[in-house]
């Protein structure tokens, strides 16, 4: 895709993606950054999220022949190489069921992110000792005196 394109496609979306930018919005306010027409290799997603790593694809009839569904596929697999999950929606469910749209992509950034947080790293000794008692007993604190 040309970059003229590309730059087409952000400023004149068709409505189902602009739609989907408005779904997306809570999200981004929340601290997912979404790029809309971004480039990800040789392919462009719709939306893209770079952390956690997912891709949102917006569907017409378009993609209902064999050919597209195997391009498709294709694009899929190229994605998911390169560590992100994809999610495809049909355009009348993002303009129809934009809560449903919604719950799903939430539920599907809160797995990932589950999933792929860093540890959490305090240099805190303290920290350290009670961070490591995960089964609720408390490890002792030889630096703490007992009142």
């Amino acid at each position: 895709m040309s970059t003229e394109l590309t730059q087409k496609l952000r400023r004149n979306p068709p409505e189902p993606e602009r739609r989907m930018w408005a779904i997306l919005f809570p999200l981004r306010s929340q601290g997912y950054n979404f790029r809309r027409q971004a480039q990800i290799g040789a392919y462009y997603a719709d939306f893209a999220c770079r952390h956690p790593a997912i891709v949102i694809e917006v569907d017409g009839e378009t993609h209902t022949t064999d050919l597209a569904q195997t391009n498709d596929a294709t694009r899929d697999d190229y994605f998911a190489g390169r560590g992100y999950r994809v999610l495809r929606f049909w355009n009348n469910d993002v303009m129809e069921n934009a809560e449903g749209v919604y719950l799903t992509i939430a539920a599907a950034l809160a797995e990932i992110s589950s999933v792929a947080a860093p540890p959490t790293l305090d240099p805190s000794p303290r920290r350290g000792r009670e961070s490591t008692a995960s089964s609720g007993a408390r490890q002792s604190d030889p630096d703490r005196t007992t009142p």
